[in-house]
């Protein structure tokens, strides 16, 4: 009676049978869409590196030089050096012809603007020029057009309107144009065209302060 109700062992085959198939499939499943995964990474990483490789020796206008991305760091004398160099010594005198030629095409920057006010806006020119000739050593418009949508907050609180350094963009090509050849010339004022663009196209923006439609005003607020 004793031995009769001692429980039988189970058959470890059939302890084998069920769980190996299960733990082989759950494993296979697990390990090979990884194994795959790391394989393509390995194979894309070459053509990745060669893709960037081709981006930087086309020349392109827009190329980033950022060091995680294993590039070389931007060349400052890769285009333009020596007009860069004549606008940077001469940026207090350009900055203020060409708010002498702002207001004289907007007679009521002088009215709009303190004495203090004209000072800053001189000073944001002497920055303009100081990216341009950054622009004309790089070859590379977006030390111009980044600072454009940098400074939009900044003249926001100032309530200077972004229009106002637009114009300034405008302007400044015509006090450089006896210092520099024609394609220094060219390519100088192919900066300033696509940083007023950026000025242009957010000083649109509510909050700025150009001068408002007063029946778009009336009726929206905010535009």
């Amino acid at each position: 009676m004793t031995d009769s109700r001692i429980p039988s062992p189970k058959p470890s085959t059939r302890v084998a049978g069920k769980s190996a198939p299960k733990a082989a499939v759950k494993v296979a499943g697990k390990s090979a869409p990884k194994a795959a995964a790391k394989s393509a990474a390995k194979s894309a990483a070459p053509r990745k590196a060669a893709t960037v490789a081709a981006v930087v020796e086309a020349g392109h206008e827009r190329v980033f030089h950022h060091p995680n991305l294993g590039l070389a760091p931007a060349v400052m004398t890769a285009s333009h050096g020596a007009a860069a160099g004549k606008v940077r010594l001469d940026a207090a005198r350009i900055s203020v012809g060409a708010l002498e030629a702002v207001a004289k095409a907007d007679p009521t920057i002088r009215t709009r603007y303190d004495d203090i006010g004209l000072r800053m806006l001189l000073r944001d020119g002497e920055l303009l020029i100081e990216r341009l000739a950054m622009c004309l050593a790089g070859g590379q418009d977006s030390w111009l057009t980044d600072y454009a949508e940098w400074i939009g907050p900044i003249h926001r609180r100032r309530g200077v309107p972004l229009r106002d350094l637009a114009a300034l963009c405008a302007a400044i090509p015509g006090q450089i144009e006896p210092q520099l050849g024609s394609d220094e010339l060219a390519a100088a004022t192919r900066y300033l065209d696509a940083a007023a663009a950026v000025l242009n196209r957010n000083g649109r923006v509510g909050g700025d302060r150009h001068k408002r439609n007063a029946l778009l005003k009336w009726m929206y607020r905010g535009v």
